[in-house]
């Protein structure tokens, strides 16, 4: 690294171009201001995406290849994206509203301001912008049809997935970056349209540390090829995920021991079923159908993408002869995936000599509800048709006494679980309840720092958070440009463009 350093002036800056600082940015630009968006990862354009294989999206799309560690029993793989558009590029793009009285329960909580009727303005236009449907089941996803019949008979509730998705083709590669653009990802929606309102998107920036006097962050320390960039802006909107938006505070002194103390997560874990008639579920794409009777507990069961490779992993625990003998009746299986709101929390901890360190650890209680969302999930799924079902630890369940001695005796810490969903990390909130962050995302203390992303929710949201975030996103910075415009000079709002056919980048329809 080389000891100059540029210096960049700018009013409003960025950081993170995932769903909270994407939604910031195109509400900052359309009012405007001048912006800059910093992205630690990469710009991958959408044609390379489409060129690339599954593996080679997997290391160019996400953190440390998917695969970072929640030390704890057991285990916990996490996975966020790292590329312009962050986790929305990797993500199932469903989007579900966040429950009402989840938001009462918040604002009794003490972060009033973000009720249904607050949000409902924001979350419809989210969904405009991004073509938001409820997707119907393609040829291929035979697993959704299953779900859904099987629930009919139980009389549970279902749901068809509401999803991101602009003619869907149904490619099945949903997580590993959506090959046709049909998914809209920040990559291919907002980040396109703010920068036709004249925003700037650096990849490949990684911010350091945030500069301040105690009240106000004065500059901005970043490293990009090599150099040392110092931005000077007028208002900074962190956005850097669960996980970097906390490392950030901690490595600037900000919030004390607050950021990244208790990390809410959900949980996931994969159970694969044989059926005697062909399912085809690699000819289909990510959930269409959800089970939704449980999800009062946390609980929710949706059928997941299939692959080769995919299947490998969900029975990474089990005998090889275990892999080879499903691999060989592909056609026949399906493998769905139980989400679980857990209440135990991680931790982020600084390791001399290894950097950030996540540990969690469950509770009783979440173990009581991790068995007791498999034995719904295994009877789900043997009403179904399904003949054999491989759980998240090495057995084999063929009937419905077998099943429910495994969810009875099952043993959650040795259990394959895996994590995509964290939040919460620098929540919003009184301080002495454990907030971190104001109703408007700024710090305690602060006045030109606000936080807009997974990190500042006030807790779990038991739903796949993308709308929650983009929401509170949306919301709050409408109303610190609302504060501002006496301000400022000309502070009136642009009109976004209306639907188009994308940009120069070959990013795919924009709206």
């Amino acid at each position: 690294m080389t000891g100059a350093v540029r210096t960049v002036r700018c009013d409003a800056l960025v950081i993170g171009s995932g769903a909270g600082g994407s939604a910031a940015a195109l509400e900052l630009a359309g009012a405007g201001r001048e912006v800059r968006v910093l992205e630690e990862g990469p710009l991958v354009p959408q044609t390379r995406i489409s060129r690339a294989s599954p593996a080679e999206n997997l290391r160019l799309l996400y953190r440390q290849g998917g695969l970072v560690p929640i030390h704890g029993a057991p285990t916990i793989p996490f996975g966020e994206g790292r590329c312009v558009g962050g986790t929305t590029v990797v993500n199932g793009g469903l989007l579900w509203r966040p429950p009402d009285h989840l938001l009462e329960c918040w604002a009794s909580a003490g972060v009033d301001g973000f009720r249904a009727h607050h949000l409902a303005p924001h979350l419809a236009e989210a969904e405009r912008r991004l073509g938001v449907i409820d997707q119907p089941p393609g040829q291929g996803n035979h697993d959704s049809v299953l779900l859904a019949g099987a629930a009919d008979r139980l009389g549970w509730s279902w749901a068809p997935a509401r999803r991101a998705v602009r003619g869907c083709r149904h490619a099945n590669r949903c997580v590993t970056g959506c090959p046709t653009g049909a998914k809209q990802s920040m990559l291919v929606s907002y980040l396109p349209a703010a920068e036709r309102l004249g925003a700037v998107v650096e990849p490949d920036t990684r911010v350091v540390r945030l500069e301040h006097d105690g009240t106000r962050v004065t500059a901005v320390h970043a490293v990009r090829d090599g150099l040392r960039v110092r931005y000077l802006p007028r208002t900074v909107f962190l956005a850097a995920g669960p996980i970097g938006s906390a490392l950030l505070l901690r490595r600037s002194a900000i919030g004390g021991r607050g950021p990244g103390r208790a990390i809410a997560f959900h949980v996931n874990f994969r159970t694969v079923a044989r059926f005697d008639e062909p399912v085809r579920a690699t000819e289909g794409t990510i959930f269409t159908a959800q089970l939704q009777e449980f999800a009062d507990r946390g609980v929710r069961v949706m059928p997941a993408n299939l692959t080769p490779g995919s299947l490998a992993a969900a029975l990474a625990a089990h005998p090889a002869g275990t892999v080879d003998r499903m691999l060989a009746q592909l056609d026949r299986i399906a493998v769905y995936t139980t989400q679980v709101s857990v209440r135990g929390t991680a931790r982020l901890l600084a390791v001399p000599g290894l950097g950030a360190v996540l540990r969690h650890r469950l509770t009783g209680s979440d173990r009581d509800l991790l068995r007791s969302a498999f034995r719904h999930t295994a009877e789900l799924l043997l009403e179904a048709g399904a003949v054999e079902l491989l759980p998240p630890a090495p057995a084999r369940l063929t009937t419905a006494a077998q099943a429910a001695d495994f969810a009875l005796h099952g043993r959650p810490e040795s259990w394959d679980l895996i994590s995509v969903h964290a939040m919460a990390s620098c929540r919003m909130g009184p301080p002495a309840l454990g907030g971190v962050c104001d109703a408007q995302g700024r710090p305690h203390g602060f006045t030109n720092l606000r936080l807009c992303d997974a990190s500042v929710l006030p807790g779990a949201t038991g739903v796949s958070p993308q709308e929650t975030i983009m929401g509170f996103s949306h919301l709050m910075t409408a109303r610190y440009l609302e504060r501002s415009a006496g301000r400022r000079p000309g502070g009136g709002r642009a009109t976004a463009p209306g639907p188009g056919t994308g940009d120069a980048r070959g990013r795919g329809p924009s709206w």
